[in-house]
């Protein structure tokens, strides 16, 4: 009896985060090692379709870089990066399209339906959501990387609204209609700011933003927006994590509510972080009380 009456007080506790975020959007970027680990896959899918059940709305937006090196790898496409950004010519984003938009998002469309949750998936090209123009690094030209400019989300207000969960593959469009292969945290966060997202998530291969890499202890579970530029400026937040606190504090200012940073290896982190009191990845928010 007492393991069920536990069972029952996790359930009182999760009742008060459902009545606040019933009926809020939130924004879900999945993506990093765990997309290839079937159990986590489906833990992540089960989660997602808890989230729809309980009147959140979730838009869902994916990578699958390894996907795409595999792919090339098949058709002896070789390729080369800078700064972690793939040089993408005309036939590399050819392969992305159609592994991103026919592949992946496919599959992830498909075990969401099969969980009988009505999923669509989508690229930034339908309804022109997603407009670009080519983006360069260090003044290099890495080819069809594109940088977004303008989002359009109609669609997805249209979708929402009809009890739809869009699936989001990051490919967008330049004026002339030429299609580009986008960052998908990119895409998360532009797209957290357009529909005014009460959530933006993060699920990555890291558990949040450390105070010490190196002692797992010193994870930082509240953030302040305010308080990021100093820690970069400080070297708490080095690497690959600033790009992503930065566009956090980017879609904060845009009117996002709060961003949330999360292990995706850890088993449900997405319910755990939402429908607990303690949390388990690192949250940003405009200022902290």
């Amino acid at each position: 009896m007492e393991k069920y009456i536990e069972k029952a007080n996790v359930l009182i506790e999760a009742l008060p985060y459902i009545q606040k975020f019933k009926k809020k959007t939130m924004v879900i970027k999945y993506g990093g090692s765990f997309m290839y680990d079937e159990a986590i896959k489906q833990s992540v899918m089960d989660d997602i379709a808890l989230m729809r059940l309980v009147g959140i709305r979730v838009i869902l937006i994916h990578g699958g870089g390894k996907d795409i090196s595999s792919m090339l790898s098949d058709l002896d496409i070789e390729t080369e990066f800078v700064d972690g950004l793939r040089i993408t010519n005309e036939k590399v984003v050819e392969v992305a399209e159609m592994v991103l938009s026919g592949k992946i998002n496919k599959e992830i469309v498909q075990l969401l339906q099969n969980r009988e949750i009505s999923a669509v998936g989508l690229s930034g090209k339908d309804g022109g959501m997603i407009k670009v123009k080519k983006k360069f690094v260090n003044n290099l030209d890495i080819g069809f990387v594109g940088e977004i400019e303008k989002v359009d989300s109609r669609i997805l207000s249209t979708l929402l609204k009809d009890d739809y969960l869009p699936v989001i593959a990051p490919i967008g469009t330049d004026e002339t209609g030429q299609s580009y292969n986008i960052n998908a945290d990119h895409v998360a966060y532009a797209i957290a700011k357009a529909v005014k997202a009460e959530k933006l998530i993060y699920l990555t291969d890291t558990d949040g933003v450390y105070m010490d890499f190196e002692n797992p202890d010193s994870i930082i579970r509240r953030l302040s927006a305010e308080s990021v530029p100093k820690l970069i400026e400080e070297g708490v937040i080095y690497g690959g994590m600033i790009p992503k606190v930065q566009n956090s504090v980017d879609a904060i200012n845009g009117g996002v509510n709060s961003v949330h940073i999360l292990d995706g290896k850890v088993q449900h982190s997405l319910l755990l972080e939402l429908f607990t009191a303690a949390g388990v990845g690192t949250m940003i928010r405009r200022s902290i009380i």
